[in-house]
């Protein structure tokens, strides 16, 4: 078989296996509020009761931040870390609500500490904050705007947190969407 490529990646062409998983992915990611991966059904990427509460924590730090993204770590109930964006203030592009909320809790408890710890942001994370958020080895994502609502308020590079878990499958992680999406989104009004 000759190696063919896409006219829109310039990649080869992927095997059968790769475009079905790629298919499902999507599925799961369009059709689904939440989506869950490398989870039992028990554990069913649902919102809880305090995600609300946690949530409404980093929309805060979003307010207060440079840009309007914030995010909390949350740890056996308790927050570990803050972070706000702060790319603007301190001329950093990585400084992203995530990134330093991440930055802190290591910095402050060691990285240990972020292992099976829930991050809650105001906006579902980009690539980069994605590849921390998996690297750091935390098992619950919960955003509240969507990378498609965000993309109506600013530019984005357009790949889901569920895409960037689904080819990390060396730590499951549960992410859970919408939380508090519309109070989010007023934070662009401003």
């Amino acid at each position: 078989m000759k190696n063919e490529t896409c006219c829109c990646s310039q990649r080869t062409r992927p095997d059968r296996r790769t475009v079905i998983s790629g298919i499902t992915c999507a599925a799961t990611v369009a059709f689904l509020p939440t989506a869950t991966l490398g989870q039992t059904a028990a554990e069913n990427g649902r919102a809880t009761a305090e995600d609300e509460g946690f949530m409404r924590m980093a929309i805060e730090e979003a307010r207060q931040g440079d840009f309007p993204f914030g995010a909390v770590i949350v740890r056996d109930g308790a927050v570990i870390a803050r972070g706000r964006n702060l790319g603007r203030t301190i001329g950093d592009p990585t400084a992203h609500g995530e990134m330093v909320a991440i930055r802190r809790g290591v910095a402050d408890l060691g990285a240990q500490a972020l292992r099976g710890a829930t991050l809650y942001t105001s906006g579902e994370p980009c690539a980069m904050c994605m590849g921390a958020i998996l690297w750091c080895g935390i098992s619950r994502l919960v955003f509240a705007a969507s990378m498609a609502q965000l993309a109506t308020k600013i530019d984005q590079i357009m790949v889901t947190s569920g895409e960037i878990a689904a080819k990390a499958k060396f730590d499951p992680i549960v992410i859970v969407g919408g939380v508090l999406a519309e109070e989010a989104m007023q934070l662009f009004q401003n």
